[in-house]
């Protein structure tokens, strides 16, 4: 008698987000050790050597639910780490956010700590399925991005 694995087992969703949940977990221990909370984290981290972008995107990149990326962006805001701006366009609905100085200081030993995080992950797996999966994934995004957070 054969036995069929759980649905949720071999079910792309939840296989994704249970790696996605292991994985940062381990890596938000290191956040929280460095003195900054896992939304600061994923905003700067987001935001870290790119240009300015949509609130709406943002929200898209740190998976955080618009309004509560808006208070947050509003706290770090106050503490110097990211700024708005307005819109290139002069659509006044749409306000652009970028890293600051400060902001990109705070991050930039996270992300080498992120960077060694993902080498360890990864390793067992090979260098070569490690940017496999990754394009596999990016790919995923590509195709499944809801239009208003597409970049």
């Amino acid at each position: 008698m054969s036995t069929q694995p759980a649905f949720v087992d071999d079910y792309l969703a939840a296989l994704l987000a249970q790696a996605s949940q292991l994985i940062s977990a381990e890596f938000h221990e290191v956040v929280r050790a460095h003195g900054i909370s896992v939304p600061e984290w994923r905003v700067l981290a987001s935001l870290a050597g790119g240009e300015a972008i949509s609130i709406g995107q943002l929200a898209g990149i740190a998976v955080t639910k618009q309004p509560t990326l808006t208070r947050q962006i509003d706290r770090m805001a106050a503490k110097g780490q990211v700024e708005r701006l307005p819109n290139g366009d002069g659509d006044r609905r749409v306000t652009l956010v970028r890293i600051t100085p400060t902001g990109a200081a705070m991050v930039a030993k996270l992300i080498d700590l992120a960077r060694e995080h993902e080498r360890r992950v990864l390793e067992p797996f090979g260098l070569k399925r490690a940017e496999a999966l990754k394009n596999t994934l990016r790919r995923i995004i590509e195709l499944h991005q809801r239009p208003d957070n597409a970049a």
